[in-house]
């Protein structure tokens, strides 16, 4: 059964994805005379300026191929073309090939497609017809590559994988000429900034530089790195510079005036250069490649070679492990397969961080290069952080796949730390078969615990990397410790063997406490120091959650059909959520025991983290590059804890795309969903409690000191009267200015007394009459408590006969008096109106038998609630004491 309404998590954006293997698009906008960089991005296309990024909608599937005018943006996914305005609307989708889509050219008021069937279809932009449709033969012409030569009206440059080129006239659909070629496959095809002149990348590595109007060969270069990925020209400055992608992540630059090669810059994409843009009249060279790169390089230095100056850079590989990095839930580090940390942030790019890749020796590893560096460390498997001190000293450690040293890492200075952390006896060798398998570091900074393969657990000096003491005589465990984990407080460190054992040890002088076994050998621990909880992964998919405290266990939780990936807590410690290789990610509420949220995703979470504010849980899933951001919909929205049924079948979510998600058929849900309805809390909870109002203390508190505010509010000069100006209207007295009729102007000037005026009764007076007869007093004590001070002392003091009362009123009213504390509410209501009652009419009531009647019946309801509270009072503060002085 699924349950109604969304869940307790929807998906917001995702971090660190800025690149894939599609070629980026440069374009110029004329209004706002700035150039604009659109990179296709999984389902989504993001648009640069020189500052900011501007992430467009999210197509159904990963974009495959991307063009560019100077109005839209193409993208097309299959064989699916659509065309984006204004960065992120799309406006035009143009449908009819039969198989995926692999070429794109804007071409004026056309656009060109091209799928892997060899089938070349000329759209018309605004209506989105077919103009023209040919089909070339595969075994003769297989189009690799589309160009539209400049001045060449009406006219298109196709490469071919046979390695011959047509120029055909798209207008009268007439083949105008075909190059022999050079019996290699084009690879690109690009125009140089002479007329005529087009670069021809070949499958072998070579460039070749053609006139295509006298078909001759001007230049012809070679590169030996495999296939040309891209071609870029460069028109700054009069140099002609040719710039030449690879497969490997190098380029090459080549001076065409004197013909020969005039740099290179190796490993500048870890992965094959997807596309390669030189800016139009500025030094300035973008790259992109499939390693989730994005790089502006600048040529301002001797030797013509880049720099990088600036660049968006994520992992090249998907990440294994993400933690929140300190309390403002601004940062998240993630260690990736590419040996790589780094630190993304929940606000803006621009404060990402890399601190780089592990090195056993980085100056060596620097002199060799990236591809040639033996000294890289493998990929970190699990790593703590902690900011105290991180200023002082390293602030994170970081154990590696298969690798007996810890690593310390400087987050402010988004470096490799100092300190290599291994035991002392494999100082000097290396053994292949030990390596350590968790860290963990302490609340203060200062300590870091490491645990190993062979059960051995050692404690490291973070500042000056010194071994500071080992658990137990030998190892601590007989088996692998699968799980460390320190307290807030220095006290206690917690050790889980895969031997099935957890054990409590005293940090400081390292004797074991206590020792218990579990049903199963542990996966993995995480202690949520706040609350002394500890959640333990096993390896038969269960989950139980122990107090550090008691010691016992106190949850069990099954329901997961795969491998545990990753636990996370709640910043409360309410919420235990869990991740597995079932593609479910579950939460748990710890005070019930129960399920209360769960839901799929396409690909298994390996790592979870929640943010330490609660407003976002982060996932790092299989095969994928990117952090996923899921918004905590509790914290803004109604949203039901109630436990799931048994029956209960999670939906499959999607994963969140680059740009924010918004929350759009919640409201509809949650107005269908029978849980969903707000509890209205009722006026009186219980026959036996005395319950307050709701009003503020300035609308009783105050009420016997009325005559005193009222002298401390006298003014000490009469008002003056202004002078009154013959033009203006006469208006009324008060906040809200209104004119005076002529009537009403007669009427003050008259100085007769209207005593049919003063003769009228009250609301008030009139419903304490009424309720004489029906005995309901709930309209005039409603009509009460809207009242102020001034107006309720005015109502009071109308009761008494004197002021055009009663005694019957004002016998009704302390009858009112008395349904207030025989219901008990309004309690302290009830107390004010009676002594501001008493205190007007003292002489009255003491003088006429029937209200000294109601007021000895009053007097006993008081003091009767009174001892129940003083009860109830005595009772609270007997525990209270004994809570504050009892040895517990």
């Amino acid at each position: 059964m699924a349950r109604e309404g969304a869940g307790l998590f929807a998906p917001f954006r995702v971090l660190g994805r800025f690149s894939g293997h599609v070629p980026h698009v440069l374009r110029y906008h004329g209004r706002h005379r700035e150039f604009y960089l659109a990179a296709a991005v999984g389902r989504s296309v993001h648009t640069y300026n020189v500052s900011t990024r501007r992430p467009g909608n999210a197509l159904p599937q990963d974009i495959t191929c991307l063009a560019a005018d100077r109005m839209l943006i193409f993208a097309s996914y299959d064989n699916i073309l659509h065309a984006f305005a204004r960065n992120k609307e799309v406006v035009h989708t143009y449908e009819g090939h039969k198989a995926r889509i692999h070429l794109l050219q804007p071409f004026g008021d056309h656009v060109i497609s091209v799928d892997v069937d060899n089938v070349l279809i000329v759209w018309n932009i605004q209506s989105e017809e077919d103009h023209l449709q040919i089909d070339f033969d595969k075994a003769t012409f297989a189009v690799s590559a589309l160009l539209h030569p400049s001045t060449y009206l009406n006219k298109i440059l196709l490469g071919s994988e046979q390695g011959t080129l047509q120029l055909w006239n798209i207008r009268s659909n007439k083949l105008l000429y075909s190059f022999p070629g050079w019996g290699l496959a084009v690879t690109t095809l690009e125009q140089a900034p002479a007329v005529d002149v087009v670069a021809v990348g070949l499958v072998s590595g070579h460039i070749i530089v053609h006139n295509i109007k006298f078909d001759e060969t001007l230049m012809k270069f070679q590169q030996d790195w495999g296939p040309i990925t891209a071609i870029s020209f460069r028109t700054a400055d009069g140099h002609p510079v040719m710039a030449a992608g690879s497969p490997v992540g190098h380029i090459a630059l080549w001076d065409l005036e004197e013909k020969k090669l005039m740099c290179q810059m190796q490993d500048a994409h870890s992965t094959a250069i997807a596309g390669m843009t030189f800016v139009p009249g500025e030094p300035l060279l973008i790259t992109n490649g499939a390693d989730n790169a994005l790089r502006v390089w600048i040529f301002d230095g001797p030797g013509g070679a880049g720099r990088v100056l600036r660049g968006r850079t994520g992992h090249s590989a998907p990440p294994t492990k993400i933690r929140y990095h300190g309390q403002s839930g601004e940062q998240i580090l993630s260690a990736g397969q590419d040996g790589t940390l780094q630190s993304f942030s929940t606000v803006h790019e621009k404060f990402n961080k890399s601190l780089g890749r592990g090195s056993i020796n980085k100056k060596k590893s620097k002199k060799k290069g990236l591809k040639l560096d033996t000294m890289a460390l493998p990929p970190i498997t699990a790593f703590a952080s902690e900011v105290a001190h991180q200023s002082d000293w390293d602030g994170i450690v970081a154990c590696h796949q298969g690798y007996i040293t810890c690593t310390t890492w400087n987050y402010q200075k988004t470096s490799m730390g100092a300190h290599k952390l291994r035991p002392e006896e494999f100082s000097k060798h290396k053994p292949i078969d030990i390596y350590a398998t968790a860290v963990d570091i302490t609340s203060c900074g200062n300590f870091a615990v490491i645990g190993m393969s062979t059960g051995q657990v050692d404690v490291y000096n973070m500042q000056s990397g010194i071994h500071r003491g080992r658990y137990g005589k030998e190892t601590a465990h007989e088996g692998a410790i699968r799980g460390l984990a320190v307290d807030g407080l220095n006290q206690l460190v917690i050790t889980a063997g895969s031997e099935g054992l957890i054990k409590f040890w005293k940090f400081k002088m390292k004797d074991l406490v206590y020792s218990t076994e579990l049903s199963s050998s542990p996966s993995g621990i995480l202690l949520h120091r706040d609350s002394g909880i500890l959640g333990i992964a096993f390896d038969d998919f269960t989950i139980s959650v122990l107090d550090i405290e008691t010691r016992k266990i106190v949850r069990t939780f099954s329901g997961h059909h795969g491998r545990i990936n990753d636990m996370t807590f709640s910043p409360d410690g309410r919420w235990l959520i869990t991740s597995s290789m079932d593609c479910s990610i579950k939460t748990w509420d710890l005070p019930s025991g129960c399920l209360i949220d769960c839901f799929l995703v396409d690909s298994a979470a390996v790592s979870l983290t929640m943010s330490p504010t609660g407003d976002f849980l982060a996932s790092a899933h299989v095969d994928d590059l990117g952090i996923y951001l899921w918004s905590n919909r509790s914290l803004y929205s109604l949203v039901s804890l109630r436990p799931l049924p048994a029956d209960y079948e999670p939906s499959l979510v999607t994963l969140p795309s680059t740009c924010p998600m918004q929350d759009a058929d919640v409201s509809g849900d949650e107005e269908a969903c029978d849980e969903m309805i707000e509890y209205v809390s009722p006026e009186q909870l219980g026959k036996q409690l005395v319950t307050l109002s709701l009003l503020p203390e300035s609308r009783w508190k105050n009420l016997l000191n009325l005559d005193i505010i009222k002298k401390k509010n006298k003014p000490r000069e009469p008002p003056k009267v202004p002078k009154s100006a013959p033009f203006f209207i006469p208006t009324l007295p008060g906040l809200i200015p209104r004119y005076i009729p002529p009537e009403e102007e007669n009427d003050t000037q008259s100085k007769v007394v209207n005593l049919g005026i003063l003769a009228q009764k009250s609301d008030f007076y009139i419903h304490l009459e009424e309720a004489l007869s029906t005995n309901e007093y709930k309209a005039p004590l409603d009509l009460l408590k809207s009242l102020g001070p001034s107006n309720i002392e005015v109502e009071l003091r109308g009761l008494a006969p004197e002021g055009g009362g009663s005694v019957e009123v004002m016998l009704s009213f302390l009858r009112m008096i008395g349904m207030m504390l025989n219901r008990k509410y309004n309690f302290e209501l009830a107390q004010a109106y009676l002594a501001l009652f008493l205190k007007l009419h003292l002489k009255i009531l003491s003088s006429e038998a029937k209200l000294l009647e109601e007021l000895s019946k009053l007097s006993i309801q008081l003091e009767e609630t009174w001892i129940h509270l003083q009860a109830l009072f005595n009772q609270s503060l007997c525990v209270l004491t004994y809570m504050k002085s009892a040895l517990l």
